[in-house]
């Protein structure tokens, strides 16, 4: 058994018993990613328009 399969293995239980909070975990993180990335000009961030950056670091 390799690790690869051990890993797929514990993915898939933990997606099996537990979907509702998995997504919910995923989402969130993904959200606050998204506002870092904002926050800190990340690769993101740099790669939308002018405006959109001009009017989002006045928010933040």
């Amino acid at each position: 058994m390799t690790l690869f399969s051990v890993e797929e293995n514990l993915l898939k239980t933990i997606l099996k018993t537990n979907k509702k909070p998995f997504l919910a975990l995923m989402i969130i993180t993904i959200f606050i990613a998204g506002l870092l990335d904002i926050k800190y000009k990340g690769l993101l961030f740099q790669l939308l328009p002018d405006t959109v950056k001009s009017y989002l670091a006045d928010i933040i």
